[in-house]
């Protein structure tokens, strides 16, 4: 073992007789712990919304929207279903109509989005299926509507229940309630319900137009990439927005206040490297005679300097692995239990989500390290200055 390490170990493990000095170190370590800690919960349930929040939004949409202005006409969707299609990236394509309506229950009115569906390739582009938690995709026929689980409790609606329904053009419908479906996200299950095209179609106005056709990938992440080549096959007269398109703000949203968060608890370890600042100076300020002795003996002042260096990267680093440890475990509790419920009108969420990701985590510990190495420059560098005689004069 070299020397300084050696020194630097005595220095911190030995019995002092100033438990001060000792405390301080407790204190650093505890400081550095829980800002460490803060920081990976907190980035985890970001990263945790984050991923839930695109889950439950592609789920619900597809990877690629075409629309025309005008809407697609059905004899031009076979055609046009073609040349996306052969897209080797495209997995599946489904059609659908969008709209408007409003829903009548006992002297209630709810305005709410009708899309129209094919219920036998819609669960190709989206997790339509996956979703019900009453009834089979095959049960929606002429004048049927599935309703999302919150609207169903809302209006006081079970299956087989028959609801008033209002085209824009004020026009009344009888649908028959044959699903419920959840997807997790109260805004979706509160103010979206599923029909088949034909009816769509009908209650909407729009008799052999399509609004849309959705395009599931087989990666989402390339929906940018993709979504220019198709533009090239299909032309200018379609629109191709992609599902980071739709939802560009809200994620922006959320990667900004991630970022924010990470600035603002990185904080509480740059407060808690004061700590190892403040022992580190009043250790170098005890050990004045011990460094005059040294160098005395001959040891230069970059091994002096080192001394404290590796006394204070020690305090550091047993904080920051204290806390990465703590962190972890309390993420994989938070993940395993799912003990912190959340209120669904406000988050979408129903649980708090955490996502453990081991790049953010690299990125918290060396962040923390290097606050750590760089509060140990000014004492290390004070203690390496010290003329032997000006150590020892007063000894």
């Amino acid at each position: 073992m070299k020397a300084h390490l050696f020194i630097s170990l005595r220095y911190l493990f030995a019995r002092r007789k100033e438990k001060f000095i000792s405390l301080i170190s407790v204190i650093s370590i505890a400081g550095i712990a829980i800002g460490v800690m803060a920081l990976i919960v907190v980035i985890a349930v970001m990263a945790g919304f984050d991923k839930d929040l695109r889950d439950k939004i592609v789920g619900n949409y597809s990877h690629i929207t075409i629309s025309a202005y005008r809407g697609i006409a059905d004899k031009d969707y076979e055609g046009l279903a073609k040349k996306v299609s052969g897209h080797r990236h495209v997995k599946s394509v489904s059609p659908f109509v969008q709209g408007q309506i409003l829903l009548k229950e006992d002297n209630r009115f709810i305005a709410v989005g009708i899309k129209g569906i094919d219920p036998d390739i819609e669960s190709k582009v989206t997790k339509f299926s996956q979703y019900l938690v009453y009834g089979k995709a095959g049960d929606l026929g002429p004048n049927s509507i599935i309703i999302g689980k919150e609207m169903a409790y809302f209006l006081g609606i079970r299956p087989g229940d028959i609801v008033n329904a209002y085209s824009p053009l004020g026009k009344p419908y009888d649908l028959k309630v044959v699903g419920i479906f959840s997807s997790g996200m109260y805004d979706y299950d509160m103010n979206l319900v599923f029909t088949n095209i034909k009816t769509a179609q009908e209650i909407l106005g729009m008799p052999g137009i399509l609004s849309a056709m959705g395009v599931k990938l087989d990666n989402l992440y390339l929906a940018d990439k993709v979504k220019k080549e198709l533009q090239g096959k299909v032309g200018f007269d379609y629109v191709l927005k992609t599902w980071m398109d739709a939802n560009q703000n809200f994620f922006a949203a959320l990667k900004l206040e991630k970022f924010t968060m990470f600035i603002i608890l990185t904080l509480i370890i740059l407060v808690a490297s004061f700590n190892i600042i403040s022992t580190l100076i009043v250790m170098v300020v005890e050990k004045t005679k011990d460094i005059g002795i040294l160098k005395a003996l001959g040891m230069s002042s970059s091994d002096i300097r080192k001394i404290f260096t590796y006394q204070g990267l020690m305090i550091g680093s047993g904080g920051v692995i204290a806390g990465a440890f703590s962190g972890i475990g309390l993420c994989l509790l938070l993940k395993k239990y799912q003990f912190i419920k959340l209120p669904q009108d406000i988050y979408y969420l129903d649980k708090l989500p955490v996502a453990i990701d081991w790049f953010d985590i690299g990125l918290i510990v060396s962040a923390a390290m290097a606050i750590i190495i760089v509060s140990t420059i000014y004492p290390a560098r004070r203690a390496s200055s010290f003329k032997p005689v000006e150590a020892l004069r007063y000894e």
